[in-house]
């Protein structure tokens, strides 16, 4: 079995339902990819990266961002050796294969801007010393929609970091039953006689991973599909070529978004055992590789024209080959 089938297959064995969450994951893995996922508590966030390090035997380390913290609690710092007279470097938890990043919006910029070097080139300067981060590195930040107080705006420099932001909803009435029973038979909480469910297993390590991703490089992609995503980036800076109401659109999306789109849309036809990307593969996730990178102007907001809605008038006026 193919490994990308066994990894998800063990998720399945920890979270009902989620998809979506699921498959941006591995996304994230073999594209190098951050994850920026928003939902309520308890939708099994922590969960499936727990899981996922479990699975692919990687380390795991979670850092709850709360509006005291300060850059050295994340990267850690150097600290003075009184019996040798000599300072030395305390490495902190970003120094992990995964990272989750929990209410990363409660942190202030500061703290915001000390993840920016690891986000982006994988490295972190502590002092005089440059350290690489081991690979797989994957930063999955999640962000509690329900709250204002207390809470600051992520800077569009770290947004734009992340390849995709995935919103994850409540689970349906059948996924919400599982949860129940898979939950109560795990903790021994349930009155009925039988075997508890079977937990995940360590069914790949990091080289796989890294194999996937060499993997991905020979999936096919055609001059005219490459085109349409460049075109579905342009969309947004130009709206009106396409009939879109310019009012609408404050910033368009940098070049990152369309180098991102191309790597997710590669990444969806290798889950789907696919060697080549079709239109569809493009669309399947440009929500989620757009969402976040793009601002609506105050106009649009006092319309109730939200990010989603401009993607969807993106995707219906530009041609699809």
């Amino acid at each position: 079995m193919d490994s990308l089938k066994k990894i998800k297959n063990e998720l399945k064995k920890a979270i009902i339902g989620q998809e979506k969450m699921i498959d941006a994951l591995l996304i994230g893995l073999i594209t190098e990819g951050h994850i920026l996922i928003e939902g309520i508590p308890g939708v099994a966030k922590t969960t499936a990266v727990k899981t996922l390090g479990n699975i692919l035997n990687l380390d795991f380390k979670r850092i709850q961002f709360t509006p005291d913290l300060i850059p050295s609690d994340i990267l850690g710092g150097e600290i003075y050796i009184i019996e040798k007279d000599e300072f030395r470097v305390k490495k902190g938890p970003i120094f992990t294969n995964l990272l989750l990043a929990d209410e990363i919006n409660r942190a202030p910029a500061k703290v915001q801007s000390a993840l920016l070097e690891a986000m982006q080139e994988r490295q972190v300067t502590i002092g005089e010393h440059t350290f690489y981060l081991d690979r797989p590195f994957l930063v999955m930040a999640t962000l509690n929609p329900i709250e204002e107080e207390g809470v600051y705006h992520l800077p569009e420099a770290q947004l734009d970091r992340f390849i995709m932001k995935v919103i994850v909803d409540y689970p349906s009435d059948e996924e919400e039953y599982q949860i129940l029973k898979l939950v109560v038979q795990r903790e021994g909480f349930g009155n009925e006689e039988g075997k508890k469910p079977e937990e995940p297993k360590q069914v790949a390590t990091k080289e796989d991973i890294l194999s996937l991703r060499e993997r991905l490089k020979s999936i096919h992609i055609d001059r005219e599909v490459e085109q349409y995503i460049v075109n579905l980036t342009m969309a947004t800076r130009n709206p009106e070529k396409y009939g879109i109401n310019r009012e609408y659109i404050r910033l368009g999306l940098s070049p990152r978004a369309t180098i991102n789109l191309y790597k997710v849309s590669k990444a969806v036809a290798l889950l789907n055992e696919k060697d080549y990307v079709t239109p569809s593969d493009v669309l399947m996730y440009v929500k989620e590789v757009f969402r976040h990178r793009f601002l609506i102007s105050f106009k649009g907001e006092a319309e109730g024209v939200t990010t989603d809605h401009i993607i969807d008038m993106i995707v219906e006026k530009v041609p699809m080959p």
